[in-house]
Protein backbone atom coordinates (compact mmCIF):
# COMPACT_ATOMS: atom_id res chain seq x y z
CA UNK A 1 0.00 0.00 0.00
CA UNK A 2 2.63 2.19 0.95
CA UNK A 3 4.68 1.72 -2.51
CA UNK A 4 1.21 2.54 -4.11
CA UNK A 5 0.81 5.94 -2.45
CA UNK A 6 4.68 6.47 -3.25
CA UNK A 7 4.12 5.82 -6.57
CA UNK A 8 1.10 7.72 -7.12
CA UNK A 9 2.37 11.17 -5.40
CA UNK A 10 5.36 10.81 -7.68
CA UNK A 11 2.78 10.74 -10.39
CA UNK A 12 0.62 13.60 -9.53
CA UNK A 13 3.86 15.98 -9.17
CA UNK A 14 3.80 16.00 -5.26
CA UNK A 15 7.40 13.84 -5.24
CA UNK A 16 10.31 16.88 -5.61
CA UNK A 17 12.35 16.31 -8.54
CA UNK A 18 15.81 14.90 -7.29
CA UNK A 19 17.28 16.52 -10.19
CA UNK A 20 15.87 19.82 -10.71
CA UNK A 21 18.01 22.86 -9.89
CA UNK A 22 17.98 24.92 -6.82
CA UNK A 23 17.30 28.83 -7.58
CA UNK A 24 18.01 30.04 -4.54
CA UNK A 25 21.64 28.30 -4.12
CA UNK A 26 22.00 29.64 -7.82
CA UNK A 27 20.95 33.54 -7.02
CA UNK A 28 23.62 32.88 -4.16
CA UNK A 29 26.44 31.94 -6.24
CA UNK A 30 25.24 34.84 -8.96
CA UNK A 31 25.80 36.98 -5.82
CA UNK A 32 29.42 35.52 -4.87
CA UNK A 33 28.78 33.80 -2.44
CA UNK A 34 30.28 30.26 -2.11
CA UNK A 35 27.82 26.96 -2.18
CA UNK A 36 29.47 24.10 -2.10
CA UNK A 37 27.73 20.56 -2.41
CA UNK A 38 24.81 22.52 -4.29
CA UNK A 39 22.67 21.81 -7.02
CA UNK A 40 23.40 24.67 -9.73
CA UNK A 41 22.15 22.09 -12.66
CA UNK A 42 21.72 24.48 -16.04
CA UNK A 43 22.66 27.04 -13.77
CA UNK A 44 23.14 30.85 -15.52
CA UNK A 45 26.33 31.96 -14.58
CA UNK A 46 27.32 33.62 -17.91
CA UNK A 47 29.41 36.88 -18.03
CA UNK A 48 29.67 36.72 -13.92
CA UNK A 49 33.55 37.59 -12.10
CA UNK A 50 32.97 35.26 -9.25
CA UNK A 51 36.77 34.94 -7.98
CA UNK A 52 37.77 32.53 -5.24
CA UNK A 53 33.75 31.18 -5.15
CA UNK A 54 33.72 27.43 -3.80
CA UNK A 55 31.71 25.04 -6.02
CA UNK A 56 33.45 22.00 -4.57
CA UNK A 57 31.69 18.87 -5.28
CA UNK A 58 29.18 21.03 -6.35
CA UNK A 59 26.35 19.84 -9.15
CA UNK A 60 27.08 21.94 -12.43
CA UNK A 61 25.81 19.99 -15.02
CA UNK A 62 24.91 21.57 -18.09
CA UNK A 63 25.55 25.36 -16.94
CA UNK A 64 26.51 27.84 -18.51
CA UNK A 65 29.94 29.35 -17.40
CA UNK A 66 30.79 31.21 -20.43
CA UNK A 67 32.62 34.55 -20.83
CA UNK A 68 32.50 34.52 -16.66
CA UNK A 69 35.68 35.14 -14.74
CA UNK A 70 36.09 32.76 -11.95
CA UNK A 71 39.52 32.56 -11.05
CA UNK A 72 40.73 30.93 -7.63
CA UNK A 73 37.54 29.21 -7.95
CA UNK A 74 37.43 25.53 -6.20
CA UNK A 75 35.26 23.46 -8.49
CA UNK A 76 37.37 20.32 -7.28
CA UNK A 77 34.84 16.98 -7.46
CA UNK A 78 32.10 19.14 -8.87
CA UNK A 79 30.33 18.14 -11.98
CA UNK A 80 30.74 20.27 -14.93
CA UNK A 81 29.78 17.94 -17.40
CA UNK A 82 27.99 18.91 -20.51
CA UNK A 83 28.87 22.85 -19.21
CA UNK A 84 29.40 25.91 -21.64
CA UNK A 85 32.49 27.07 -19.89
CA UNK A 86 33.22 28.74 -23.39
CA UNK A 87 36.23 32.12 -23.33
CA UNK A 88 35.98 31.80 -19.29
CA UNK A 89 38.71 32.79 -17.41
CA UNK A 90 39.70 30.40 -14.93
CA UNK A 91 43.04 31.32 -13.53
CA UNK A 92 44.70 29.15 -10.84
CA UNK A 93 41.11 27.45 -10.70
CA UNK A 94 40.90 23.97 -8.76
CA UNK A 95 39.07 21.36 -11.19
CA UNK A 96 40.74 18.39 -9.13
CA UNK A 97 38.86 15.13 -10.04
CA UNK A 98 36.20 17.54 -11.56
CA UNK A 99 33.61 15.94 -13.96
CA UNK A 100 33.94 18.25 -17.52
CA UNK A 101 33.34 15.53 -19.92
CA UNK A 102 31.45 16.89 -23.12
CA UNK A 103 31.81 20.08 -21.58
CA UNK A 104 33.15 23.33 -23.79
CA UNK A 105 36.06 24.87 -22.91
CA UNK A 106 36.48 26.47 -26.85
CA UNK A 107 38.86 29.79 -25.75
CA UNK A 108 38.82 29.45 -22.30
CA UNK A 109 41.90 30.60 -19.73
CA UNK A 110 43.15 28.17 -17.29
CA UNK A 111 46.68 28.98 -16.69
CA UNK A 112 48.05 27.25 -13.32
CA UNK A 113 44.32 25.48 -12.54
CA UNK A 114 44.61 22.25 -11.29
CA UNK A 115 43.92 19.63 -13.67
CA UNK A 116 44.42 16.50 -11.59
CA UNK A 117 42.73 13.79 -11.63
CA UNK A 118 39.85 15.47 -14.05
CA UNK A 119 37.81 13.78 -16.73
CA UNK A 120 38.03 15.05 -19.91
CA UNK A 121 36.18 12.80 -21.98
CA UNK A 122 34.58 14.61 -25.27
CA UNK A 123 35.86 18.00 -23.84
CA UNK A 124 36.71 20.88 -26.59
CA UNK A 125 40.07 22.36 -25.45
CA UNK A 126 40.07 24.28 -29.11
CA UNK A 127 41.94 27.34 -28.86
CA UNK A 128 42.21 26.91 -24.32
CA UNK A 129 45.28 28.00 -22.51
CA UNK A 130 46.47 25.47 -20.87
CA UNK A 131 50.51 25.81 -20.73
CA UNK A 132 50.51 26.40 -16.82
CA UNK A 133 47.92 23.66 -15.76
CA UNK A 134 48.63 21.16 -13.23
CA UNK A 135 48.45 18.12 -13.23
CA UNK A 136 46.86 17.37 -16.73
CA UNK A 137 48.02 14.08 -18.40
CA UNK A 138 48.24 13.10 -21.74
CA UNK A 139 45.91 10.23 -21.32
CA UNK A 140 43.13 13.23 -19.80
CA UNK A 141 43.83 14.66 -23.60
CA UNK A 142 43.61 11.59 -25.51
CA UNK A 143 39.83 11.77 -24.47
CA UNK A 144 39.45 15.42 -25.19
CA UNK A 145 40.14 17.26 -28.76
CA UNK A 146 41.20 20.81 -29.35
CA UNK A 147 42.73 22.64 -32.28
CA UNK A 148 45.87 24.04 -33.57
CA UNK A 149 45.52 27.06 -31.08
CA UNK A 150 44.80 25.07 -27.99
CA UNK A 151 48.35 25.58 -25.42
CA UNK A 152 49.44 22.93 -23.31
CA UNK A 153 52.00 21.92 -21.24
CA UNK A 154 55.70 21.05 -22.74
CA UNK A 155 55.10 17.29 -24.34
CA UNK A 156 51.54 17.03 -24.47
CA UNK A 157 49.30 16.66 -27.64
CA UNK A 158 45.55 16.91 -28.44
CA UNK A 159 43.70 14.83 -30.85
CA UNK A 160 42.20 17.21 -33.43
CA UNK A 161 38.85 17.95 -33.10
CA UNK A 162 38.07 18.08 -36.38
CA UNK A 163 39.70 14.77 -36.94
CA UNK A 164 37.10 13.59 -34.23
CA UNK A 165 34.29 14.90 -36.38
CA UNK A 166 35.45 13.29 -39.77
CA UNK A 167 35.36 9.66 -38.04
Amino acid sequence: MFKRLIVLAFLLGAAPLASAQNAGQIESVRAGHSCPGCNLFQAELSYRDIPGVDLSGSRLRQADLSLSTMNGANFSSANLSIANMFAGRFTGANFHDADLSQAVLVGAYLGGADMAGAKLAGTNLSGAELQTAKGLTQSQLDQSCGDEKTELPPGLRIPSCLMLLQR
